[in-house]
């Protein structure tokens, strides 16, 4: 007989072999009798009004169209995470007036594909184009065109001035007391980009109606219960008739906690034909319906000479594109990553945010994180080095760790740091990384010069904290024994392709101490679960897996009830374990381990007897939202002749608490480098500003994103985890997947700054740009060595 424990071991994923092998579904797979194809008409300009739809030609070729008139005009947000008086509302299913360029303005549905396109080509649509406005600062100078004239806030009707869409500041202390008691203070400008999220699977949905005038919803989705409730408020079906089918997920980086798009319009197309629906997104679709928030942010931080923080000072600007897809929570959000990275003692934070005529910005793994944490740890930097300090000491001195104040999501999210691995990461990843050998860019020459660079970073597991927060966060679950002794979980929390579904069944599997392979997640829906707000805020694990821990408990409690009548003994003096040998759960006499039986036993025994099956379902709501941390040393090769940046070494230290699969985790961390990567060096979605339309046109060929060939080579790839132990989470977990990317452009930053002596204060840091910065140089060398 052997025990050992499932979490924290490399087990083979459930879900590989049907993905190796091409039978694991998504919405794209999906075929049924009787289906038809959609496609979506996206207007051609940034800012017109819709004048008149129409659809005689289409129709008169066998094709079911879909327009404004033919849906009730809801107004909503495809954003549900937040309460309803923190959300705004300003969209429709299909619109009567665009506001960028690719927003759907009808559907058409034929038995084909190719027909439908082909039917599409034949609607006539009458437009009055209207002036466009395509930046922040713009869109809010008196006299600029104006996007809305009103939106909803919650059941309340919000006047829209300037194009503001929100405003939120927030302040802790006396800034001005601070900065009035600092002996130095920096202040600078940063700028981050619209990036395209770039997932593999685009979006996409598949639709059928129901005999009883409900509507069954295969979609691409990281909330079904999200995709439930919109759908039966727009088209006033009751949510038991609407079903939607947990799919996996061709990977989302937050594309997908809202509802998309194309869902809304799949259902009504779907609905008016009276047949099932398929709508598949293309890549051009794709482009134009989400990206990054772009940001500005003017920071000022004072300090003492002993380097001690006294005050810091964010100013936002946030341009949110044609929609409100949660800027309000996006802004809170910021002011948390930016307030818990340090001890400042007093901090003030403004943010702004503003509608564009560009397409609608939403989160991005990170959810802002990466973007502030560019800012802040670039300054940080900036500060050490005027100080004459050591970066990693400057951060030794006033991170945020043990005992501190966390805000999870936001101002309305607190809650105390209970594990933190930031200084094991620090003090050991500069003695792997080999920190106290680098040199300053001063003593570097010649065309290609290295450079080393830290930063460090972080992100809540959740959005859960002692007081309920505007953020709605708890899980559902629902377990039963067999009466072969193996274990069936339902779970509505969706998998991006991360492995959270694998971290689920390991965590019931220890609990209930049966080998993994006796544990099944049972295929899902709306209809067989309770409500999962969304896998999104690095909550899987933490949360969708605290909610499965929750209810495994309540299962092996009902477990020892039963197998005490059938051993005779108190439930109390029970123990369970696991015989790896047996292949089974086992249940014994704690003062008698001979005395024992299997759990399939006790399951049959339960059966035969009519004493009824050993089930639980229920909902858990974790009351915290503990940080998971990340820090990265980079080191760059910097080619002065060509602008070009390499990228030799990397090391890459995180803090998961226990990892639940740990090789999982080592390919967040590498991917989420390779996702900063694009960040901070190739990608935008530049737009040309004549027309609103992209430059790439949505082609992944004009949209640089790095691949394997500008990774570091394997060797040069290093990862850590620190060992730290989060007393609040299933067996010591959180999470650790947005956390990976938050520090990366920071840390990439620093290091082009410690070879070349340029600090780089606006994304993404191109060839051009870095020619351009080393000329300037240069010249202004050669103006001082003139006077």
């Amino acid at each position: 007989m052997g025990e050992s424990q499932i979490v924290g071991r490399v087990t083979p994923r459930k879900d590989g072999v049907s993905k190796v092998t091409g039978a694991q579904q998504y919405p794209s797979d999906i075929s049924l009798p009787g289906m038809m194809y959609g496609v979506v008409l996206r207007s051609p300009y940034p800012h017109a009004e819709i004048l008149s739809i129409d659809t005689r030609e289409a129709e008169a070729m066998g094709a079911v169209c879909l327009t404004y008139e033919d849906i009730n005009p809801v107004i909503y947000n495809e954003r549900s995470v937040s309460v309803p008086n923190a959300t705004f509302r300003d969209r429709t299913v299909l619109p009567k007036k665009a506001r960028h360029v690719g927003e759907p303005i009808a559907a058409v549905a034929a038995e084909t594909e190719e027909e439908a396109f082909l039917a599409m080509e034949k609607i006539k649509v009458e437009y009055k184009v209207l002036p466009a406005v395509f930046e922040a600062e713009e869109a809010m100078a008196p006299g600029a065109p104006q996007i809305y004239e009103r939106v909803y806030k919650g059941d309340e009707e919000v006047e829209i001035r300037n194009n503001i869409a929100v405003i939120r500041n927030i302040e802790e202390g006396n800034v001005e007391k601070g900065f009035a008691e600092a002996d130095l203070i920096v202040e600078r400008t940063y700028r981050t980009q619209r990036t395209y999220h770039d997932q593999l699977e685009t979006k996409g949905a598949v639709c059928r109606p129901e005999p009883d005038g409900g509507i069954t919803v295969w979609a691409t989705a990281q909330s079904i219960h999200a995709n439930r409730q919109l759908l039966g408020k727009i088209y006033n079906i009751p949510l038991s008739k609407v079903n939607v089918k947990k799919m996996a997920l061709g990977g989302g980086f937050g594309a997908s906690i809202q509802v998309n798009t194309v869902t809304p319009i799949c259902a009504g197309l779907a609905l008016k034909a009276k047949r099932p629906v398929k709508l598949i997104s293309t890549r051009e679709g794709d482009f134009y319906s989400h990206c990054k928030y772009p940001n500005i942010f003017q920071v000022k931080m004072g300090v003492t000479k002993e380097g001690k923080f006294t005050a810091a000072h964010v100013k936002g600007l946030v341009e949110i594109g044609a929609h409100h897809i949660q800027a309000l929570a996006y802004l809170g959000c910021v002011s948390g990553w930016f307030a818990s990275l340090y001890k400042y003692q007093n901090l003030k934070f403004e943010g702004t945010a503003v509608y564009t005529n560009k397409v609608p910005a939403c989160a991005l793994q990170g959810y802002g994180n990466p973007d502030i944490n560019f800012a802040v740890e670039s300054t940080v930097d900036i500060i050490a080095e005027k100080l004459g300090m050591d970066p990693i000491e400057f951060r030794l001195k006033n991170y945020r760790g043990i005992g501190d104040e966390f805000w999870g999501q936001g101002p309305t999210i607190r809650s105390i740091i209970k594990s933190c691995g930031v200084e094991e990461s620090l003090v050991k990843g500069r003695v792997i990384f080999h920190w106290d050998q680098r040199t300053s860019f001063g003593e570097k020459s010649g065309d290609i010069r290295r450079g080393i660079g830290v930063a460090r970073g972080f992100h809540t597991s959740g959005t859960g904290g002692p007081k309920e927060g505007e953020v709605i966060d708890y899980s559902s679950c629902m377990i039963k024994i067999n009466e072969d002794g193996s274990v069936d979980v339902v779970s509505p929390v969706c998998d991006h392709g991360g492995g959270t579904w694998d971290a689920i069944a390991k965590i019931a599997a220890d609990v209930l101490k049966v080998p993994l392979e006796m544990v099944e997640l049972s295929p899902a829906d709306t209809r067989s679960t309770g409500y999962d707000v969304a896998t999104h805020a690095t909550r899987g694990v933490y949360c969708g897996g605290g909610a499965t821990y929750h209810v495994a408990g309540k299962v092996k409690e009902k477990l020892f009830e039963v197998a005490g009548r059938i051993l005779q003994e108190n439930p109390q003096d029970l123990d369970l374990i696991r015989d790896d040998d047996l292949g089974q759960g086992v249940v014994c006499v704690k003062s008698f381990p001979s005395k024992r039986i299997t759990i399939g036993e006790v399951a049959k025994t339960a059966q035969i007897n009519s004493w009824g099956t050993m089930a639980y379902a229920d909902s858990y709501r974790q009351k915290n939202c503990p940080p998971c941390f990340v820090t990265h040393f980079v080191e760059v090769e910097v080619n002065t002749r060509t602008g070009e940046i390499k990228f030799p070494r990397v090391l890459i230290y995180g803090d998961c608490g226990t990892p639940v699969n740990p090789d999982l985790v080592e390919g967040q961390l590498i991917g989420a480098f390779n996702r900063g990567m694009g960040m901070t060096v190739y990608e935008n979605t530049l737009y040309d500003t004549d027309r609103g339309h992209l430059k790439s046109h949505g082609y992944l060929v004009d949209y640089k994103t790095p691949t394997s060939v500008e990774m570091p080579k394997v060797e040069g790839i290093t990862v850590k985890l620190a060992d730290t132990y989060e007393p609040s989470g299933p067996f010591g977990a959180k999470g650790i997947g947005e956390a990976a990317f938050s520090s990366v452009a920071a840390a990439i930053s620093n290091a082009i700054y410690n070879a070349v002596g340029i600090r780089f204060c606006e994304l993404p840091v191109t060839p051009e740009k870095v020619l351009k910065a080393l000329k300037e140089a240069k010249e202004t060398s050669k103006q001082l060595e003139s006077q």
